[in-house]
């Protein structure tokens, strides 16, 4: 069977033309609503959309069925246009059940497209999400297009015939729904068919039921013509180059692959698993073909000292985590700075305190970052803008530690891990070179002497006549001994502050988006990049007197920071938690910066921080 061709749609059916659409897939956490979200971005960024995407997992495993707790979504913004953010509001909701349309009616646009499975619509189903009746029957969802489709028997019909049990037959229900939502936005099938044929090479019978299960949901949209229209998003113009879909997490293991290629060298990544950065664990331990060892600790402090002993012996070391893991490494990350040792450290911002919200997002840890160590323990924090920016930065992390002999802490957080943009793939010859000594004379060798950079000399193990001390206890200036001096204390404390601070003279300084000065400046860090840049576009747009600048770069700061901050009468700061990144603007520049929080485990909305300028301008706090 020929798979459709987008923009075919039945002659009877109108087609209209959209700039940006958003849909979300919301059903059970059983339902494979994160794998029907995949194969949708797969296919608008194979025609050429620009995209993101928002999925939001569950916090419990397993979840009781039915329930609100166990609802999972997906959700994808795709374009003919450049956009930043996964979308304010959505164009279109599959709810595959009462508590997934319960969860997440209230994102859905007054006169959006609604799409639920009839079937699933139980009286017990419909009492576990807290409904008294049916909201499909009792008028509740007149202000949008409604269309109540027995998913779940239309599709037992379609995969009938391939003998797989009714339990397995059902597991093919998203992909109906997938095929569905394919034809109403002229989307073809051949990237899923092709990941059906791949996936399932080993078992015939599920390829052919899921297969048959997205051609019916595709021929039932086209045949029944319960859609008066369908919709197109043209393809977005783009920079020339190959582009491929990346997230977060795949971005940074790649750039931590890139820095060590670069450097001729090998990467060690020890890490213990913890959500939401288990999948750069997952991504480097299938790259051993680019000289990856990957290594599962017992805990968290396990994985950090492996990571400093792989440091110790020359090799290019990271250890990730979330914030509950920082927290537990913080005692070895001051190991790394008494040492001096060149070693990155990912921290997958999650919500907390303690276990938290560990599937949902959050900007909380930049204190702990900054600050989270016993002692005078200086560490360089970088922060990671978009997914694809999470490439770039870990190679960047690791230029600062190699360059300045210093653990470095790459923060990023779940919206970046698991959200997915359009990457334009580089050329490897573009990419920076990180360039990497080590001693070999014994005569000029002195293990604590100092570079232009204040970075000591990184010498490698079994390197004859270059033994040294190392260890936790203070060192002597130059020669490394253990030394309890306090003159020497002082000086070397000092030392390692300075050293962390001239780090600000080797790093770009800060853009400003818009005018270079007035009214309001509005300053992001970190996954606010989105949703600040866009909010500001659509406020110049208007005609409001707005600038923004994005920061990468948290300890230190850019150079020019503090004097871009006071050619502006007001500053704002939206952060993902509840003023961080303000109290250390404060704190540096005397500038009176306003806070505007959120910590609800999801990110900033446009309209959110739209809202907030408006309101500044105004005359109000926020």
């Amino acid at each position: 069977m020929v798979s459709p061709t987008p923009g075919k749609s039945s002659p009877k059916i109108k087609v209209e033309t959209l700039e940006t659409v958003a849909v979300r897939f919301a059903g059970d956490s059983g339902d494979g609503m994160q794998l029907t979200g995949t194969q949708f971005t797969n296919t608008s960024a194979v025609l050429g959309n620009d995209l993101s995407t928002l999925p939001d997992y569950p916090a419990e495993i397993r979840a009781p069925a039915g329930s609100l707790g166990g609802v999972s979504g997906f959700q994808i913004n795709f374009s003919s246009r450049r956009i930043h953010t996964p979308g304010d509001t959505v164009h279109t909701l599959i709810a595959m059940n009462p508590a997934a349309l319960r969860n997440n009616l209230a994102d859905l646009d007054d006169g959006g497209i609604l799409i639920v499975n009839s079937e699933a619509f139980t009286k017990n189903n419909l009492s576990k999400a807290g409904y008294e009746a049916n909201p499909l029957e009792d008028g509740s969802l007149s202000q949008y297009r409604l269309h109540s489709i027995p998913i779940d028997r239309l599709n037992a019909e379609a995969v009938k015939e391939t003998g797989l049990s009714t339990k397995a037959s059902a597991r093919c229900k998203n992909f109906f729904a997938l095929g569905l939502v394919y034809w109403l936005y002229n989307r073809p099938l051949e990237t899923t068919l092709k990941w059906i044929e791949q996936k399932f090479a080993k078992a015939p019978a599920v390829a052919d039921a899921n297969t048959r299960a997205l051609r019916a949901g595709y021929y039932f949209g086209e045949t029944t013509e319960v859609f008066p229209l369908t919709y197109r998003v043209e393809r977005a113009s783009i920079a020339p180059g190959t582009y491929r879909k990346i997230t977060g997490n795949e971005a940074a293991a790649a750039g931590f692959i890139t820095a060590a290629h670069r450097a001729g060298k090998r990467l060690v990544y020890a890490s213990y698993p913890i959500t939401p950065a288990s999948d750069v664990l997952h991504e480097l331990s299938r790259r051993k073909n680019f000289g990856v060892r990957t290594f599962q600790a017992e805990d968290e402090i396990a994985a950090v000292c492996a990571a400093i002993g792989a440091a110790f012996a020359g090799e290019f070391a990271v250890t990730g985590t979330s914030g509950p893991g920082i927290a537990l490494k913080s005692e070895a990350i001051g190991l790394a700075v008494m040492t001096e040792l060149p070693l990155v450290i990912l921290n997958v911002q999650r919500g907390g305190p303690s276990t938290g919200l560990p599937t949902k997002t959050e900007q909380a840890d930049l204190f702990q970052a900054v600050w989270g160590r016993n002692g005078e323990c200086p560490v360089p924090v970088l922060a990671a803008a978009t997914a694809p920016d999470c490439f770039d930065m870990a190679i960047e992390a690791f230029r600062i530690a190699v360059q300045y002999m210093t653990p470095v802490i790459l923060l990023t957080d779940g919206y970046l891990a698991n959200g997915a943009e359009p990457w334009c793939i580089p050329n490897v010859d573009d990419l920076p070179t990180i360039e990497v000594t080590h001693p070999q004379d014994p005569q000029s060798f002195q293990p604590y002497s100092r570079d232009d950079h204040l970075a000591r000399p990184w010498a490698i193990p079994g390197t004859p006549g270059l033994e040294h001390r190392i260890g936790g206890l203070e060192k002597a200036d130059i020669t490394g001994n253990v030394c309890y001096e306090s003159d020497n204390h002082q000086k070397m404390v000092e030392m390692r502050a300075n050293k962390v601070a001239s780090i600000a003279d080797d790093i770009p300084p800060v853009e400003v988006v818009g005018a270079d000065s007035g009214e309001l400046l509005v300053v992001s860090w970190g996954s606010t990049y989105g949703s600040v840049t866009s909010a500001v576009e659509i406020c110049r747009e208007r005609g409001l007197d707005v600038s923004s600048v994005h920061l990468r770069y948290i300890e230190p700061f850019p150079r020019n920071l503090g004097e871009v901050l006071r050619r502006f009468k007001r500053v704002l700061v939206p952060e993902m938690n509840l003023g961080q990144l303000t109290v250390k603007l404060r704190a540096e520049y005397l500038v009176d910066v306003i806070p505007l929080g959120k910590v609800q485990g999801k990110p900033f909305l446009i309209h959110e921080i739209e809202e907030a300028v408006e309101k500044m301008l105004n005359g109000g706090s926020k």
